[in-house]
């Protein structure tokens, strides 16, 4: 009977869609044009939707025309919500409603959290066994989200006599945090309250004195961090700390021993790091060691060594120690683990008696543990590909690891690893509700050669006996290839709902992330970023080609930079796609990378090249999303933003899709949805944030039936 529905529903988007008129085209939302000119290396670009700006989100006509959008969005959508609310009771039915986390031991207490029913956010609770039997409510994030249309729980820190708590919290998706600050003895707020703060809060071993970065409204970069002592106004804190170079962003942490609090400072191709005395917050930072253009680099201390992951030497990087009296002359450092041409070390979790190194080799992930003898015990895991990531393991002096492991047909699993034998204790897995059986699906990992010769990996999921690799399933892409971050192959109870109708779901690993290696994400950048946007169209024609989609019902998604991704290859290989996904799309490049006033900015210049320099202006020109909308057919497409998106202004895709429509030249559907109450992450709760999702797979849906 389920089925029956869906076509009807589906029926009746397939009508709208044939009858798609030049009537009901009249009916989108048209922008004004107004000219405005960039002219930069005696080269002018006229912009007609540049008014489209508005930093304070108060413009009437601005905010009227997203509304009218909106308004656009819902009527030609009409006919399949039905279908799109048919897919979110599906996403929400297989979210087991009461659920907890597994209890992490830190100091004399087992911290976890719990959702019950219909609660949108977890509540926080710690006891003093593992059984939870006399837990105490520290936070009740739904109390704290109730007031709100958006709401995010950012950092929540204990002091070392674990009897304060600092927590953030964003009400506005800006990721501007507020700290609030409780007593757990007493259960009362404490007066204190700081504002405009990235969210991170570290304390120092007095009890009494925290740590904080400021944040700069205006780019909205953390530059300042402050001090602040329990029991006076925010006014009074001591700036201990400014970074004047607004290409670098800048956290907080602590050291793995508790004896450092540490200042991190990242550029995308440099690092830095001052560090302070933990037990003497009054004193000063104090640079660890040089910085120095092009060293990356990520310093942790247990006890009397110092750990350092460095590319100095080493472009996949290698694990170095070093003492206070060598720390800052890298000519002193110890080799640990020497640099493999074809393996990347990721990272280091330090124990008393143990190391844990994460690496990748061929683009999978792996586990290395190292005891005192220098003895190598390396972690296996089943699958042929997977994810799987160090979890919270809080107490260095610790005899297991605990894991985080999951794949594209094997749900998150959690375990615990014994660090002397490698054995495995598995302490919790992902419940799917609503008949979810991981023996009906199939994952496989394949290589594209892309136009250059490149193998290319991809990874593969679908449903047995819907699949039949014989060109005729419809065929979901994904990717992103930015920042060296991986997409790693991992469960996602939501694409259940595609694969159930008979869509193979592809991640495509373009250039530009880490999968392969540090070389892989420098081919993926700068001059080199038209490989992310090749590869990925490269890719669609060869998993066709192979049988694993049917040429007319391809389908392609990505976000943020994604979103750019996306927008490329729009421009390059419209024909390929039958429906497009962008989500908070990163689109007009080139003139969000030439004003330094837009948030991120400045930090941005490592990864897409500064266009102030002409050479880059070029490289951006010649692929930026905005600038290369072209008189051509394009797919149907389907945009969402947020209003108050910090990463990738909403006035973006606003002036993307009002060039586009003025440019392109089908009927096809364009639709854009903004969220007016959510930032770059969407709407916050675990059930509201489904609605995009539902949204996304019912337009998808509805386009092959």
């Amino acid at each position: 009977m389920i089925n029956c529905l869906h076509c009807y529903f589906l029926y009746g988007f397939v009508v709208s869609l044939s009858e798609f008129s030049s009537q009901s085209l009249a009916r989108f939302p048209v922008a004004k044009k107004q000219p405005h000119q960039l002219t930069m290396h005696n080269k002018t670009r006229t912009d007609n939707y540049y008014w489209m700006r508005d930093d304070e989100r108060e413009n009437p006509e601005i905010l009227a025309h997203l509304a009218a959008e909106n308004t656009y969005c819902d009527e030609q959508l009409a006919a399949i919500k039905p279908l799109q609310n048919s897919i979110f009771e599906e996403l929400k039915g297989r979210i087991v409603k009461d659920d907890n986390t597994v209890p992490v031991k830190d100091g004399k207490y087992w911290y976890h959290s719990e959702v019950r029913g219909d609660d949108e956010y977890s509540r926080h609770y710690r006891s003093t066994s593992i059984n939870t039997d006399n837990k105490q409510l520290l936070l009740d994030v739904n109390a704290l989200a109730q007031n709100h249309e958006f709401y995010e729980l950012g950092e929540v820190a204990l002091s070392p006599c674990e009897q304060l708590m600092a927590y953030s919290e964003d009400t506005e998706g800006r990721r501007i945090y507020s700290v609030h600050f409780k007593n757990l003895q007493t259960g009362e707020m404490l007066s204190d309250v700081l504002e405009n703060t990235e969210g991170q809060i570290v304390w120092a071993n007095d009890n009494k004195t925290v740590f904080y970065v400021k944040k700069d409204l205006q780019t909205l970069l953390g530059f300042q961090v402050f001090r602040h002592e329990l029991g006076t106004a925010q006014s009074q804190d001591v700036m201990v700390y400014e970074e004047h170079d607004k290409s670098f962003f800048m956290g907080l942490g602590k050291s793995r021993d508790e004896s450092l609090i540490i200042i991190d400072l990242a550029t995308t191709e440099t690092n830095d790091t001052w560090v302070l005395d933990a037990n003497n917050p009054q004193g000063e930072f104090n640079a660890l060691l040089p910085r120095e253009e092009g060293h990356e680099f990520d310093i942790d201390k247990h006890g009397d060594t110092y750990y350092i992951v460095t590319n100095w030497q080493a472009k996949n990087f290698r694990l170095m120690t070093a003492t206070s009296e060598t720390i800052a002359d890298k000519t002193q450092w110890q080799e640990h683990t020497a640099h493999r041409e074809h393996v990347l070390l990721e990272g280091v979790e330090i124990f008393d008696d143990f190391l844990v190194l994460t690496e990748r080799e061929q683009g999978q992930a792996r586990f290395v543990v190292i005891n005192h003898a220098q003895e190598r015990m390396a972690l296996e895991f089943s699958d042929p590909s997977y994810y799987a990531a160090v979890a919270m393991n809080p107490e260095p002096q610790a005899r297991s690891v605990r894991i985080y492991y999951s794949s594209l047909t094997t749900p998150g699993t959690l375990y615990d690893v014994d660090l002397a034998t490698g054995k495995k204790t598995l302490l919790k897995q992902q419940q799917v509700l609503g008949g979810f059986d991981s023996a009906l699906y199939a994952s496989e990992r394949l290589f594209v050669t892309a136009r250059d010769g490149v193998q290319v990996p991809v990874s593969l999921v679908y449903r047995k006996d819907t699949f039949t690799k014989d060109g005729t399933n419809p065929l979901f892409q994904y990717g992103y290839g930015a920042y060296g971050y991986t997409i790693d192959p991992s469960f996602s109870s939501t694409s259940l709902s595609l694969l159930d109708r008979g869509f193979v779901y592809a991640i495509a690993h373009v250039r530009g992330s880490e999968m392969l290696g540090r070389h892989w994400y420098e081919q993926g950048k700068k001059e080199h970023k038209q490989n992310s946007f090749s590869d990925f169209i490269d890719i669609t024609k060869a998993l066709v080609e192979q049988g694993y989609g049917d040429k007319n019902k391809v389908f392609a998604s990505g976000g943020s930079a994604g979103g750019l991704l996306m927008g490329a290859v729009l421009n390059q290989a419209p024909e390929l796609y039958l429906g497009v996904g962008c989500h908070v799309p990163f689109l007009d490049v080139l003139t969000t990378m030439l004003d330094e006033s837009i948030p991120l900015t400045t930090n941005e210049y490592d990864e897409w090249g500064n266009p102030n320099d002409e050479h880059f202006y070029d490289v951006i020109a010649a692929y930026s999303p905005y600038d290369n909308i072209s008189a051509q057919d394009y797919p149907h497409i389907l945009v969402t933003t947020g209003l108050h998106d910090s990463q990738v202004q909403y006035w973006e895709p606003m002036k993307w899709v009002a060039k586009m429509r003025e440019l392109k030249t089908d009927n096809n559907i364009l639709i854009f949805k903004t969220d007016m109450d959510a930032g770059h992450g969407g709407a916050s709760g675990r059930f509201k944030s489904l609605e995009e999702k539902a949204l996304e797979m019912a337009f998808f849906i509805a386009l092959i039936n």
